[in-house]
């Protein structure tokens, strides 16, 4: 393959640079971030009902790449506006429904839990994200725990969304069962926190866990890497299928913690079934069980795929 540019557009929040940022990896693509700002009224307006216009930006942008590849809501214009104004000169990929025509776009790539179909939509299981086994593995002297003789436990933390409210009665049930469920005689726990986080919800991990355990208390990716090196077990907070897709990738016990939604959660659900019954995940209950499965590597299956697809179009 030629050597190509990408340009990846985002809102800049780390679950869509980690998912086209891997996909430009896995394609061995160099590629620049643009961060995508739309002025503050079509910020409220579905992409469906928005102009085709890369006037609606705060800022605009060149695109000297081949392949533009986008995540999220807000970087979908940018990349319809692109392809309507290069045409065959340049191929698009978008990442997850993009609540638009699909004509706009060469390809989309989508997990099955979105239950999106089209010629050219790619399913894949989970989301696509940047962690690869090599870059854990690289990072797992980072905490120096490696002396440690008990199992390790990664706890890795997501935020509030609008499905998940993360109330302080929620939180408090789930620290407290993982703190009484992994004692600290057999475990010791990495409390792993994400960009979403609340500052709250960090404090309260560290007046928990604290004493016995090791907390992370900034966002710190080495430090996740390395959780995810060295544990024995994985907990994810349920609200992330990112992170929950990118612990997948280790072939470690996962277990996904739950907490009440506020409204319907379907797709999740999808998610959720589909994850175990690939034998990835188990929900956390009380009880610790020990499992294995075959290593999910979802950007790397697909890459081949996109290649063929980009060879018909003759951009490579």
């Amino acid at each position: 393959m030629l050597e190509l540019k990408a340009l990846l557009l985002t809102q800049g929040m780390h679950g869509m640079v980690s998912q086209t940022e891997g996909l430009a990896k896995a394609l061995k693509l160099n590629f620049k971030h643009q961060k995508i700002k739309l002025k503050p009224f079509w910020n409220l307006i579905p992409p469906k009902f928005t102009p085709i216009s890369e006037n609606l930006l705060t800022e605009k942008f060149v695109c000297d790449s081949k392949i533009v590849i986008s995540c999220g809501r807000k970087s979908v214009i940018s990349s319809v506006a692109l392809k309507k104004r290069f045409g065959n000169e340049i191929f698009n990929i978008h990442i997850q429904d993009p609540k638009v025509s699909f004509k706009h776009f060469d390809l989309i790539i989508s997990p099955e839990h979105d239950n999106i179909k089209g010629d050219n939509v790619l399913n894949t299981k989970g989301s696509i994200h940047y962690l690869t086994n090599k870059e854990i593995k690289d990072n797992s002297k980072y905490l120096q725990l490696e002396g440690e003789k008990k199992k390790i436990v990664a706890f890795v933390i997501g935020g509030p969304n609008k499905y998940y409210n993360y109330s302080e009665e929620k939180i408090h049930f789930i620290f407290n069962k993982i703190k009484n469920l992994f004692s600290p005689d057999k475990f010791k726990i990495i409390i792993i926190p994400s960009y979403r986080t609340p500052e709250r919800v960090i404090k309260k991990a560290f007046n928990t866990f604290s004493f016995n355990h090791h907390v992370v208390k900034n966002i710190d990716k080495k430090a996740y890497l390395c959780s995810l090196s060295i544990a024995d077990y994985i907990i994810v907070t349920c609200d992330s299928t990112s992170m929950i897709s990118e612990a997948a990738v280790t072939g470690k016990p996962v277990y996904i913690a739950m907490m009440k939604p506020n409204r319907n959660i379907k797709r999740f659900r999808s998610f959720y079934t589909l994850f175990k019954d690939l034998g990835i995940t188990r929900e956390l209950t009380d009880t610790i069980d020990n499992w294995s499965y075959d290593r999910l590597d979802e950007v790397n299956r697909i890459a081949p795929i996109i290649k063929e697809r980009m060879k018909k179009n003759g951009i490579i």
